[in-house]
C-alpha cells in the first residue's frame, strides 16, 4: 500500500503521542509504503520552524527520522500537475505528489482536502481512517 502524508499529519507526528506517531512508526517499519515529495518537505520544516520554533537542530532531527520512513517523488520530474483540485494551492501540491508516487491513499487533516474525496484513484483520507485499514 502506498501511502502520503499531508504536512499536518508530519507535524501532528512530531508534536504529539498519538496517531500520526504511530502511524509514522508504521511506515518506519515498512508496514506500508510511505511517500513525500520536496514541497511537503519543505513546507513541513517551515511550519516546525514558524509555527512551532523548532531550534535548526530539531527541524533536521525530525526531517532526517521523516527521510528514515519516506521515499521521496518530485511531481515536477514526473511532469504531474493538478491545478484547481482545492481551494488552496498548496494542497494542489500535495495531491500532485500522491498522484506522481501513485498512492493509493492520502492522508490529511486538512477537511478541505478530506471533502475531495478521492482525485484520481487517490483516496484522500483521514489518519483514522488508516488505521482502520490495518484492523480489518
Amino acid at each position: 500500500m502506498k501511502v502520503v502524508f499531508d504536512t499536518n499529519v508530519l507535524l501532528a507526528a512530531f508534536l504529539t503521542e498519538g496517531l500520526c506517531a504511530k502511524l509514522l512508526l508504521r511506515a518506519k517499519r515498512s508496514e506500508f509504503e510511505l511517500y513525500l515529495c520536496p514541497f511537503i518537505l519543505r513546507e513541513f520544516q517551515e511550519k516546525l520552524n514558524t509555527k512551532f520554533n523548532a531550534t535548526s537542530a530539531e527541524i533536521r532531527e525530525a526531517v532526517s527520522l521523516v527521510r528514515e520512513a519516506a521515499s521521496i517523488t518530485d511531481p515536477d520530474k514526473s511532469s504531474v500537475r493538478v491545478y484547481k483540485a482545492s481551494k488552496d494551492p498548496d494542497d494542489d501540491e500535495v495531491i500532485a505528489c500522491a498522484v506522481a508516487a501513485g498512492a493509493q491513499y492520502l492522508v490529511t487533516g486538512d477537511s478541505d482536502l478530506k471533502n475531495i474525496g478521492n482525485y484520481g484513484t487517490v483516496k484522500i483520507i483521514s489518519p483514522r481512517s488508516v488505521e482502520m485499514l490495518f484492523e480489518e
